[in-house]
């Protein structure tokens, strides 16, 4: 088999896709092939994974591989039929969250649950209004671009509908109430309140905002705002997509972090480890306004090989320990990167839990001036040096971290010991 080049396969992306498909780094990776944490170029070179959350519990996992492969094998189906195998499958995922959400639908995406869980609200509710964290994404669906004002606020966007209301991201680092301001949740936690219409219906966040920049919510707030949009008549909506099935590391749930429970759950991408799958999660009380005589069918949400596979992560997750190792391996790379931060003025902040990290970049700790530069350079000379990093952020200046599951305190060693060296080499103070 005749070989493509690098050079042609960018040539053939340029003039087959469309020119706003995003792609990462100023040298492109033509990526062949992946193991666990690491993925490996058409040159061979092996690459440390430390970007793509998507393979939540490793690149081509030999286990959910073989699951998806069996189940290929004998039927693949849809839930117009009966199957024991999405039973089990809910069974199971539900026996992790809180008593009150035992109700299922599966999707194929984070952005087709989401967008059905904005259809339950509205059903359960009757209402349309709906409050959102400001720099947040929900997904690439016309609703949810109406609903991330990382989307619509952003090139190209037209701004939020009329039935959108943005409240401050609760940013205790750069946001107008900090970590220094003992009432800094209640404040932000006010503007929720403020902006609770009559007929409201609902809220909906992640539970530790990703693209907003890996930030960690001030505790007591979400308390707060779930109970301000339930007295307003609201639901309350965790997005899980990026934080769920124990990245945190100190719990399976990014919203168990903050003692809350919402009223619907949304689930993406890392509960099929690659594989197109997302899930809805409710109450009994939500799903039966939702069974309101208008049929529900997703031609593959639910399909067999989906559920072979997501039953299959989630065993993988369980039975490798991976929250546990989540918690180990984080702490120590905060710490590690706690310890660059004293050697190093460009970053300002250190953040995260688990395996979801974030670092802010600053040009001036006493300003904040964001260095967004800055951080693609590093990105691009970290990818160059063989590790994969991208960035998050409102200014493009946080360095995100969130790695397969497997990544090791080795692997952690060697990303903070190249981040060093680089820190040191062209920003060094």
């Amino acid at each position: 088999m005749t070989r493509i080049r690098k050079a042609s396969t960018r040539e053939a992306r340029q003039r087959l896709l469309g020119r706003n498909v995003s792609i990462a780094y100023n040298d492109p990776v033509k990526i062949v092939r992946g193991e666990m944490q690491y993925l490996y170029d058409d040159d061979g070179r092996r690459y440390l994974d430390a970007y793509n959350n998507v393979a939540h519990v490793g690149h081509c996992h030999p286990k959910v591989v073989g699951a998806g492969q069996q189940q290929m094998a004998v039927l693949n189906s849809n839930t117009r039929y009966l199957s024991d195998l999405i039973i089990r499958y809910a069974e199971r995922l539900t026996a992790t969250l809180p008593a009150s959400l035992r109700v299922c639908f599966f999707v194929n995406s984070g952005s087709e649950a989401n967008e059905l869980a904005i259809r339950l609200a509205r059903a359960h509710t009757k209402a349309r209004e709906m409050i959102v964290l400001d720099h947040a994404y929900h997904g690439n669906t016309t609703t949810l671009i109406d609903l991330s004002p990382y989307k619509h606020d952003g090139p190209g966007g037209d701004g939020p509908p009329s039935w959108v209301h943005k409240v401050p991201l609760p940013d205790l680092y750069r946001g107008p109430y900090r970590a220094a301001d003992p009432h800094a949740a209640e404040k932000y936690a006010q503007h929720v309140a403020d902006s609770c219409r009559e007929r409201l219906c609902g809220f909906i966040a992640e539970s530790l905002p990703s693209v907003a920049g890996q930030i960690v919510l001030p505790d007591g707030y979400l308390e707060k705002v779930y109970n301000a949009v339930r007295t307003a008549g609201g639901v309350c909506i965790a997005d899980e997509v990026q934080t769920g099935y124990g990245r945190l590391g100190t719990h399976f749930w990014g919203f168990e972090k903050y003692g809350v429970v919402p009223d619907i759950v949304v689930l993406g991408k890392p509960i099929g480890n690659g594989h197109p799958i997302g899930a809805v999660i409710t109450s009994s009380e939500i799903a039966e306004s939702f069974d309101n005589g208008m049929e529900f069918f997703s031609t593959f949400g639910g399909n067999n090989v989906s559920c072979a596979i997501g039953l299959k992560v989630l065993e993988v997750v369980q039975e490798e320990k991976l929250q546990s190792h989540a918690l180990q391996v984080g702490e120590h790379l905060l710490e590690g990167l706690r310890g660059l931060k004293e050697k190093h003025e460009i970053i300002g902040d250190v953040r995260g839990s688990g395996l979801f990290v974030g670092a802010e970049l600053v040009r001036n700790r006493d300003t904040l001036e964001p260095a967004g530069l800055e951080a693609d350079r590093i990105v691009n000379r970290m990818r160059e040096e063989g590790v994969l990093l991208g960035t998050d952020g409102p200014f493009h200046n946080v360095i995100k971290i969130r790695p397969p599951m497997p990544f090791s305190e080795a692997d952690a060693d060697l990303l903070l010991a190249t981040l060093g060296r680089i820190l040191s080499t062209d920003y060094a103070d």
